[in-house]
């Protein structure tokens, strides 16, 4: 069961990072929006960097909800349509 939870974390933390690189801000800088697309990509960014600092201490269970709720913030803004992603991995976002 252990073995999968780190499979699974790794999975994750990759698919949080791939995310977190394709991501393309859609709002003018002007906007109301771009505070807001703002304000979501520093919280994935910031459970990235939860993630990372859980996993290296091998807290595999909070480093993969970190990465989970980081994916979470991307994907709402996604929706939303404050972001849009360069990435043809049509399973990187539910969109």
């Amino acid at each position: 069961m252990r073995d999968k939870l780190i499979e699974k974390t790794h999975k994750y933390k990759k698919m949080l990072q791939d995310a977190l690189d394709s991501i393309e801000v859609t709002p003018r800088e002007d906007s109301y929006f771009m505070k807001i697309s703002d304000d979501f990509l520093n919280m994935a960014r910031s459970y990235y960097k939860d993630g990372v600092y859980f996993l290296d201490r091998e807290d595999y269970e909070d480093a993969l909800a970190s990465f989970s709720y980081g994916h979470a913030w991307l994907d709402a803004g996604m929706r939303l349509g404050i972001f849009k992603s360069s990435s043809t991995n049509h399973k990187l976002f539910s969109v």
